[in-house]
């Protein structure tokens, strides 16, 4: 079974993307199609880039980096929760995508953002400039989520409604196809 893996994308003390995460999580194991697991880039604490070659040799100098690739390197497709800050993506986010090269190849990757009123789409396009300069596939099918807030309950999880669920479901199902479609390309 190909495995999935969750990034959640924010850092910030009392961050919203984490209950995001965990709610996404639960619906991409339900689903079945992946074994799934999750990466906190808040519990990593990836330091700014600090490697002195390129990502795309390969000649990792720090353990932080090793373990990063390693994790990276064993999945097979991505899914990116993330939150938008002044219409971009986080720089942890871009930070632990910048540490690889060769381990991002031919994965797919959806993304789950969420914000206020734009939902995170803007940061969305973003990322997927970035993504594809690592080769990655970004999905069409996508989970936004608007005024995030009205949906973290008083324990702090997600109470989803019917079109979170839905979008969740869809782009976990476009991610089995293409994870398997770009399969042979990672394998060769």
């Amino acid at each position: 079974m190909p495995t999935l893996q969750i990034i959640i994308a924010s850092t910030r003390p009392g961050r919203v993307g984490l209950p995001v995460g965990r709610w996404f999580e639960s619906r991409a194991r339900a689903h079945g199609a992946f074994d799934v697991e999750v990466s906190d880039l808040a519990e990593i604490a990836l330091p700014f880039m600090d490697e002195p070659n390129h990502p795309r040799l390969r000649q990792y100098t720090q353990e932080h980096t090793r373990a990063w690739s390693a994790r990276i390197e064993a999945s097979d497709a991505f899914a990116f929760v993330m939150p938008e800050y002044n219409h971009g993506l986080t720089a942890p986010l871009k930070n632990a995508i910048d540490y690889l090269h060769q381990e991002w190849l031919y994965k797919p990757v959806g993304l789950v953002s969420y914000g206020g009123v734009a939902a995170g789409t803007r940061a969305a396009q973003m990322v997927k400039q970035v993504v594809l300069a690592v080769k990655m596939t970004p999905l069409f099918e996508t989970v936004a989520i608007p005024f995030v807030a009205q949906f973290v309950d008083d324990e702090g999880a997600v109470q989803a409604n019917e079109v979170m669920e839905q979008a969740a479901d869809t782009m976990l199902d476009e991610l089995v196809r293409v994870e398997a479609a770009l399969a042979p390309l990672r394998a060769g």
